[in-house]
């Protein structure tokens, strides 16, 4: 590959820029302005989630932004602060930093820069095929076990009250008890701010109803001294671009920032593959997920120097932007450029705007992410699928965002563990009228034939379920009556040098009782793994062009 094209696939803003369309620019201009008012808001509701200033979120969406239009293979994908990467900072942040707010924003930069760090090694190396050990299924239940656990830290604010607590439960009871303390006139203006929001989103798809509400809310603050009644405000947000530094913390500064890093990265990059894809197939481009890896990372290096935290492709505002127009990156760049004034000029109108509002921002974001009627469908299709998604939403709830993604991921490997380890092994008969062999116990009406028993194993055959498969194929191959043993092997993509000594461990058991094995279907590695251990000497040429009926009457014709 020339420079010219390296240079080409790592920049992909050098492959669409030089074709870039002016006609382009007027959608994309609105795309940008219409992104940058609806993350405003959303992103400082995400900043205080994560235990940040609200400023930080602003920062998150600017630097990220910027970067990742330069090397994401998406058109519509907007990044930013997630909810679940803000709720996952701000509890291990705030552990992390003692309650050091300056420190906190320190560790948050240098988790940052700890993605950046693990999603270039990832990109470099070609990893992301690893990404698929965290499915649908466990991203599915996990966010709905982030919507509940961040809507346990949102709902104490709407009520002006403090519970908290280590996990969804705790935080739950606290609030619970200490509902009588509540403050009347706060709990009304949330519940109004949330119902607005959620009238705007649904009869406003797409447009950026929560600025409306915030200005509405700004205007009010204004004009009434509204503070008195109890409301707590975000406070002074500085004006002005952040400084653009290396993180002043060093990892060896603070013990565990790569597993808290690890895991925003791998929820953050299957958020942001999945997005992208959402919009590729949509608007009909290809994504290259590897090539998403570099721009994840390169997002996370500009918020690591910015002050800023983690940031990841989000649906919510992916989706405004794809609705509002969108046809190319230079989306992001529009909506960066516009955060940017606005923090240059219009910082003095944020000082105004309640807490409460922004824990209604984000309650009505989240909600989103509890999908019933995906789960219905899952539960409908394959019980054991939905019960995955169930362990990722009460380990989520009960040990927190970090811990509940690691034990789902955990819990679902040793469920294809298990599965591998005890494979089925199909009994097959021949399909009246036919020469075609399929599962005898799913068509009953399918005939075995005299003295042969056909049997199909189902996986791969490996170290750990070698002795199963033996003792199986034994056991189904127990009745004298049986002459010759057909192994199907067409379902058994791998066999490893366990798997083949244990078959040819069996065709000698099988000689001892005087009866004899076939394998048919095997492909072409498994068929050499059994030629360099000489099976073919001791049960005869095993073929790729012989199907089961060849062997079957092969068999008969040899019979007296």
């Amino acid at each position: 590959m020339t420079n010219h094209l390296y240079f080409k696939n790592i920049f992909q803003i050098s492959q669409w820029l030089p074709e870039y369309k002016w006609s382009f620019f007027r959608l994309d201009l609105i795309a940008g302005i219409t992104l940058a008012s609806f993350v405003l808001p959303e992103s400082m509701a995400y900043a205080s989630l994560a235990g940040l200033p609200s400023e930080v979120g602003i920062y998150c969406c600017i630097a990220g932004g910027l970067l990742f239009a330069l090397f994401t293979t998406g058109r519509q994908i907007a990044v930013g602060p997630t909810s679940a990467i803000s709720l996952m900072v701000g509890a291990s942040v705030a552990v992390l930093s003692g309650g050091d707010l300056g420190k906190a924003i320190a560790i948050a930069s240098l988790t940052a820069f700890a993605i950046f760090v693990i999603s270039l090694l990832a990109y470099l190396f070609k990893l992301s095929s690893l990404m698929s050990f965290i499915s649908e299924n466990i991203l599915l239940g996990f966010k709905a076990g982030a919507a509940l656990s961040i809507i346990s830290t949102q709902l104490p604010k709407l009520f002006s009250l403090h519970a908290e607590g280590p996990n969804f439960f705790s935080r739950i009871y606290h609030l619970i008890i200490q509902i009588p303390e509540s403050n009347l006139t706060v709990l009304i203006f949330g519940i109004t701010a949330f119902l607005l929001l959620r009238l705007g989103h649904h009869f406003f798809p797409g447009r950026p109803v929560s600025l409306l509400v915030v200005i509405g809310a700004l205007a009010l603050f204004t004009i009434y001294p509204l503070v008195e009644h109890g409301f707590h405000m975000a406070g002074e947000i500085p004006s002005g671009l952040p400084e653009i530094k290396r993180p002043s913390l060093r990892f060896s500064d603070i013990d565990g920032i790569f597993g808290l890093a690890l895991g925003c990265f791998l929820m953050g990059y299957v958020e942001t593959v999945s997005v992208a894809r959402t919009f590729g197939e949509k608007n009909n481009y290809q994504i290259d997920p590897q090539q998403e890896l570099l721009s994840l990372g390169m997002a996370n290096l500009g918020t690591s120097i910015t002050g800023a935290y983690p940031v990841a492709g989000g649906l919510s505002q992916s989706t405004v932007n794809d609705k509002a127009g969108a046809k190319t990156p230079m989306s992001l760049i529009i909506c960066s450029v516009v955060l940017i004034l606005i923090l240059m000029f219009l910082t003095d109108l944020l000082k105004n705007l309640p807490e409460v509002l922004l824990a209604a921002v984000v309650l009505d974001a989240v909600l989103g992410l509890i999908k019933i009627k995906s789960l219905k469908e899952i539960y409908s299709i394959q019980k054991s699928e939905f019960w995955i998604a169930m362990v990722a939403v009460f380990s989520v709830l009960i040990f927190g965002i970090l811990k509940g993604v690691l034990i789902s991921v955990v819990f679902s490997i040793l469920k294809l563990i298990k599965k591998s380890k005890n494979p089925n092994i199909s009994v097959l008969g021949l399909i009246p009228g036919t020469e075609v062999y399929s599962d005898i116990e799913r068509n009953p009406t399918n005939s075995e034939i005299t003295g042969i028993r056909i049997l199909r194993v189902e996986s791969s055959i490996l170290y750990f379920n070698a002795d199963f498969v033996e003792d199986r194929i034994l056991e189904l191959c127990s009745d004298p009556a049986i002459l010759t043993v057909i192994l199907d092997l067409n379902s058994s993509p791998h066999v490893d040098v366990t798997g083949a000594k244990m078959l040819f461990k069996i065709s000698e058991k099988l000689r001892e009782e005087k009866k004899e094995l076939k394998i048919v279907g095997a492909r072409a590695e498994v068929r050499d793994i059994l030629r360099k251990l000489h099976l073919e000497e001791q049960i005869g040429k095993i073929s790729r062009r012989d199907t089961i009926q060849d062997i079957v009457s092969k068999v008969q014709g040899g019979r007296p």
